[in-house]
């Protein structure tokens, strides 16, 4: 499927939020990010750089919450081209180009994202011949990734290019793939199949989450494993906002956005982007818009964003506009502007919760 022209379909009025973007400058990021995407429907980090499944699913669920949906199903038609026979995607390709795969390994939070775009593209067009389509891939991928599921429900976060499995988890990648193993159920839902053992996993995938923080790598330097708990829905309530308060001055430099990793003085677009999204979830508008606000020193001229600043040497590092970084910042506006799909998919009260275990 060969994406359409520029601007058709598009809805970037919707997009308008002020002190963060106006409508000719939202115009202008979609605009600069669709640019990215290939004639094969393939969406790179940027041209001449790698593609990898989750982010290419990021982007073409920015270009939903645009209005650009013939593009993003075009993303999505993508994915249900190269899937490996297993249900898996390798986590590089050159530039889009599956017969020159980069990275022979395999993701389980990149096989697993496939599940949240296609519920987000559903919601957003009301398409059911595309759930139809989609389903097959969703299905396999679940079941790829399912089987990297550790006895204590957390998710094993590799398997490198000689079959062996990194048995280790990861927070990040796990709270990613309760998320997507949420949106799963609701795709089966929907379509009249439930999935008793995907909702007993994830049951499981949750409770690991949100109880047992032993069974995950210590990556706590990384904002990434401070938010995405809240970011992917698997925690709400007090037990939400205490992780937020916890971790605020540690990671969220004033004026500027999120560190990407302590101590260094390097602020990132895509970090600072989904935990706007993640403080919008729990109800923190305004410090969400404050993030957003900050970050727009990172944006380009052609209206995609550099992906950080160093801001002791005051130099944008690395020096690379990236596909996903304008993503998030789209998707993070899309949900403070009331996009439903977006706010249904990143708010997920509405989401299938799976079945709690039986055991702690």
């Amino acid at each position: 499927m060969t994406p359409p022209g520029p601007g058709q379909g598009r809805r970037t009025e919707r997009l308008e939020l002020p002190g963060v973007l106006t409508a000719e400058q939202a115009e202008q990021t979609v605009a600069a990010l669709a640019g990215l995407q290939r004639e094969d429907g393939a969406i790179p980090w940027f041209r001449g750089h790698h593609l990898d499944p989750w982010d290419h699913t990021e982007a073409a669920m920015a270009l939903d919450a645009a209005g650009e949906h013939e593009r993003a199903g075009a993303a999505y038609e993508w994915l249900a081209r190269h899937q490996n026979p297993d249900g898996s995607w390798y986590a590089a390709y050159q530039d889009g180009d599956a017969a020159r795969p980069t990275d022979l390994g395999v993701e389980s939070n990149f096989c697993a994202y496939v599940a949240v775009g296609a519920w987000h593209h559903l919601l957003a067009t009301g398409d059911d011949a595309f759930a139809d389509r989609i389903w097959p891939t969703v299905r396999a991928a679940v079941e790829y990734v399912l089987a990297l599921q550790q006895p204590g429900g957390q998710i094993g976060w590799r398997r490198d290019a000689d079959g062996t499995v990194v048995s280790d988890a990861l927070l990040t990648g796990s709270s990613s793939v309760h998320q997507a193993l949420r949106c799963a159920l609701a795709l089966a839902e929907h379509r009249g199949e439930p999935q008793p053992d995907w909702e007993l996993a994830t049951g499981m995938l949750g409770h690991a989450v949100r109880r047992h923080p032993e069974r995950f790598l210590d990556k706590s330097r990384y904002s990434m494993d401070w938010y995405y708990p809240v970011l992917t829905g698997t925690l709400r309530g007090p037990r939400a906002e205490r992780r937020l308060d916890e971790g605020f001055a540690r990671f969220v430099v004033p004026g500027r956005g999120v560190r990407c990793v302590v101590p260094n003085p390097w602020v990132t677009g895509g970090e600072s982007a989904e935990l706007a999204l993640a403080l919008w979830a729990v109800g923190r508008s305004d410090q969400a818009l404050g993030i957003l606000t900050d970050i727009q020193q990172l944006r380009a001229e052609d209206g995609l964003y550099w992906t950080g600043h160093v801001y002791t040497d005051d130099a944008f590092w690395p020096e690379e506009r990236t596909s996903w970084t304008a993503a998030a910042v789209i998707l993070a506006v899309a949900a403070l502007c009331g996009d439903e799909p977006t706010a249904s998919v990143f708010a997920a009260d509405r989401l299938p919760v799976g079945l709690a275990p039986e055991c702690c």
